[in-house]
C-alpha cells in the first residue's frame, strides 16, 4: 500500500520558521565509545573512537565542522592505542565561525567534562558562559 505524504503549503503572509541548527547550543552527551569501536583490532581502537566522537558530535549538532579539544584527545588516548575508555562524557558547544572565508558558518566544540560516575547522567542542556 503507497501513501503519498503531503506537506501543507505556506500561507500568505506566514513567516517561515528558523531553523534549530543555526542557533548557538550547548549541550553534555555520554559517549559509549565500548559499541562503537568493539570487534576493532587493537591498533585501530583509539584512533577509531577519535572519529566516531567526530561522528556523533557531527550528528548531534548538525554542523560538519567539529574541532576535538586537546584535554579530550588525551583522554582518549591515556591507556594507549589499545584501551580507550568505555565511556566519555562531553560538552558539545555549537559556536559561530569568526573566520569570514569560511564555508560553514557554525562549528562544533567538543570538550571533556571529568565525571565519577555515568550512573543517572542523560542530555543536559547548559547555559553558556560568553
Amino acid at each position: 500500500m503507497y501513501l503519498k505524504s503531503q506537506m501543507a503549503p505556506n500561507k500568505k503572509g506566514e513567516k517561515k520558521k528558523r531553523s534549530a541548527m543555526n542557533e548557538v547550543v550547548t549541550r553534555e552527551y555520554t559517549v559509549n565509545l565500548h559499541k562503537r569501536v568493539h570487534g576493532m583490532g587493537f591498533k585501530k581502537r583509539a584512533p577509531r573512537a577519535v572519529k566516531e566522537i567526530r561522528k556523533f558530535a557531527e550528528k548531534m549538532m548538525g554542523t560538519p565542522d567539529v574541532r576535538i579539544d586537546t584535554r579530550l584527545n588525551k583522554q582518549v588516548w591515556a591507556k594507549g592505542v589499545r584501551s580507550p575508555p568505555c565511556r566519555l562524557r562531553v560538552r558539545l558547544a555549537r559556536k559561530r565561525n569568526e573566520d569570514e572565508d569560511s564555508p560553514n558558518k557554525l562549528y562544533t566544540l567538543v570538550t571533556y567534562v571529568p565525571v565519577t560516575s555515568f550512573k543517572r547522567l542523560g542530555t543536559v542542556n547548559v547555559e553558556s558562559e560568553d
